[in-house]
């Protein structure tokens, strides 16, 4: 018989393989996975519910708050189980529409989570540079409006990654060293031309993210030449602490995306396994660090989530 023309075919099935390298180790990583993601789902979940249900919270920075619990618990269940099905059972079989799913929904939810961090850099530079128009700049209208422009503008701009991922012909091999599937990961797999994914990709991030960081950085270089101007070190201290919180939640989605970056582009000779964890990081610290750091450091929701806690358990 003749041997099959590989390079005719195209796979439509993948095998993730989890963190290569560390194979033997894959039950032990599955800990602090599984912990993240069921700390992710627990106080997300409680973050929302707590903010609907209390009408004192429905306020625009709760408001925002609540679509960024609602992304990170997207974000969670996009990509966790299925990290946690290869730890615990080998189970990386995925197939090409599936990863495609991933690509969209763990693409399309970072630029989302972005988006909202950008409204609330803008909810506290109004609430502190100009507070009289705070009620009128951000009424719900507006905030409704936000929302639908930050799910429309995600939507929009990774929707073509679909296409780019799908025209191409996949005859090489068919093993992901990844628990996920990523765009450019998956597409360096193809025995076809990629630089159109490579440049829209390359866009995307400048045009979305990288623009969303630096006017949130805009925002702040304003906020705290106001805060500096306050007469008294109490008004000074009150307006600094309402933004502690966001800059916290700031500091957990771009800090380690920017060293993902930094180790891809520069660390040739870090480990694969390496780049694989610090991509996992820039999936597990956001949506499990967010609620707590919101509900640690907002007295107004520390407050409901313990009344609520402790009327649950009479």
């Amino acid at each position: 018989m003749a041997s099959p023309n590989h390079t005719s075919t195209s796979h439509t099935v993948f095998i993730l393989l989890g963190i290569p390298g560390l194979e033997a180790q894959h039950l032990w990583i599955s800990i602090p996975f599984c912990f993240s993601y069921l700390v992710a789902l627990l106080g997300n979940s409680l973050l929302i519910f707590v903010i609907i249900n209390e009408r004192s919270l429905h306020e625009p920075m709760y408001l925002f708050l609540s679509m960024l619990a609602g992304t990170d618990l997207i974000l969670s269940n996009t990509a966790l189980p299925k990290a946690l099905a290869i730890f615990w059972f080998q189970a990386g079989e995925i197939s090409l529409d599936g990863c495609v799913t991933q690509i969209f929904f763990i693409h399309s939810t970072f630029i989302a989570e972005s988006g909202i961090l950008l409204a609330m850099a803008f909810d506290r530079y109004v609430a502190i540079c100009d507070p009289l128009r705070y009620a009128t700049v951000l009424s719900r209208r507006t905030i409704g409006y936000v929302g639908l422009a930050v799910i429309v503008r995600s939507f929009c701009v990774i929707l073509p990654d679909v296409f780019l991922v799908k025209r191409l012909p996949f005859c090489r091999s068919r093993v992901l060293p990844h628990t996920y599937c990523e765009h450019m990961a998956v597409a360096k797999f193809a025995c076809a031309d990629i630089r159109v994914n490579v440049w829209y990709g390359l866009s995307v991030l400048l045009f979305t993210v990288v623009l969303d960081a630096l006017l949130i950085a805009i925002s702040y270089i304003l906020i705290l030449r106001a805060v500096f101007r306050l007469p008294s070190q109490g008004a000074r201290s009150k307006a600094l602490g309402t933004c502690g919180s966001h800059l916290g939640v700031i500091s957990m989605f771009y800090l380690p995306g920017i060293f993902t970056i930094i180790t891809q582009r520069f660390g040739r000779h870090v480990p694969l396994h390496t780049h694989i964890l610090l991509a996992n990081v820039c999936m597990l610290a956001p949506p499990m660090l967010n609620p707590i750091i919101y509900g640690v450091k907002t007295k107004q929701i520390w407050d409901r989530v313990v009344n609520f806690l402790f009327s649950w358990g009479k």
